[in-house]
């Protein structure tokens, strides 16, 4: 394994805050400093280095994206007072507001920071971004311990939802979910529409979201009140949300092919006519710069699918996305 020479590799880093519900491991290691245990809520600022690979960097652009995460490193957290977080990203965020995020199953801390900071760059939310890392245990065998853990997270999630939103004076709280990171969002906000029925939260994005179609479309009613707008993105060929088909019996809202009608008052986007940007068609949120910039469009600029450049309109609030080149 070669030494690269260390005048040749720069490392860009990026810093950015998280909340975690994991417990500390007092590992030395950086990306290992919290495990997959259930704890107490703890904040703090991650920040991940970027290896520039200096002579190598053309070759790098032409790597498939997926393998641009085998060049990020953790190289710190810092934990730091919950309430300081909050009151360091009010300043940072401006009128904007704090766009919260929430990862999926199979996501250790190391991981799960390096994919944060990913898509806080794919979708441009420097500032405004804040990762929410619940105890998910890093192991693909564990899908049904990290649903439990999911489950336990969400009260938290929701009073999390609920101070950012107090907190934000200026621009409205958006929030991210991915896989099953998502059916977390869409329980927190079930429980933050019953809390505070007069709360009106931004723009919400769900990302490949690991959850039965007909249960959000039952919960729908009572959370689409509180947002400005519900997007949810489907792709055909998700293996991971194919097999959660399996294991659950019933058709997963991220899945491409629901009946969008049933589902109204959501705007569905279609991923499938893009090209597979990971091996399992499940990271297009990180992986896609066409997914980030329809991203930007919708978090950044506030804008409806409607009116965003790339989509291409299928039925009343269904639209699939063209590849950058076609844009």
């Amino acid at each position: 394994h070669a030494q690269m020479d260390p005048a040749q590799t720069k490392i860009k880093t990026w810093e950015f805050p998280y909340f975690t519900l994991r417990n500390r491991t007092e590992s030395p290691e950086p990306g290992k400093i919290y495990g997959g245990e259930r704890s107490d809520l703890k904040a703090g600022v991650c920040q991940v280095g970027e290896l520039d690979l200096g002579v190598l960097s053309p070759l790098a652009e032409v790597a498939p994206s997926f393998l641009r995460e085998e060049l990020l490193r953790v190289q710190n957290a810092r934990e730091m007072d919950p309430a300081a977080v909050l009151a360091g990203l009010e300043k940072t965020a401006g009128a904007r507001g704090p766009a919260l995020y929430v990862h999926g199953y199979y996501i250790d801390f190391d991981k799960g920071c390096r994919r944060a900071g990913l898509l806080k760059q794919n979708a441009d939310l420097e500032g405004r971004f804040l990762w929410f890392s619940w105890p998910s245990d890093g192991s693909a065998a564990y899908y049904t311990h990290d649903e439990a853990d999911l489950y336990w997270s969400v009260p938290n999630l929701a009073d999390t939802i609920i101070e950012l939103e107090r907190r934000s004076s200026a621009g409205a709280v958006d929030v991210i979910g991915h896989s099953l990171g998502a059916r977390g969002v869409v329980l927190a906000l079930y429980e933050v529409a019953n809390r505070r029925p007069d709360i009106r939260l931004g723009h919400v994005a769900l990302l490949a979201p690991d959850m039965d179609f007909e249960i959000f479309a039952r919960i729908l009613p009572r959370i689409e009140p509180s947002v400005e707008s519900l997007t949810v993105y489907t792709a055909r060929g998700d293996k991971p949300l194919a097999l959660s088909r399996q294991v659950h019996g019933y058709a997963r809202l991220g899945e491409s092919g629901n009946d969008a009608s049933k589902i109204a008052a959501v705007e569905v986007i279609d991923l499938s006519d893009l090209p597979t940007d990971s091996p399992t068609g499940h990271l297009y949120h990180i992986h896609s710069s066409a997914v980030g910039a329809d991203l930007r469009q919708l978090l950044n600029e506030g804008k409806r699918a409607s009116a965003r450049r790339g989509l291409e309109a299928k039925a009343r609030n269904l639209w699939h996305l063209k590849s950058t080149e076609e844009n």
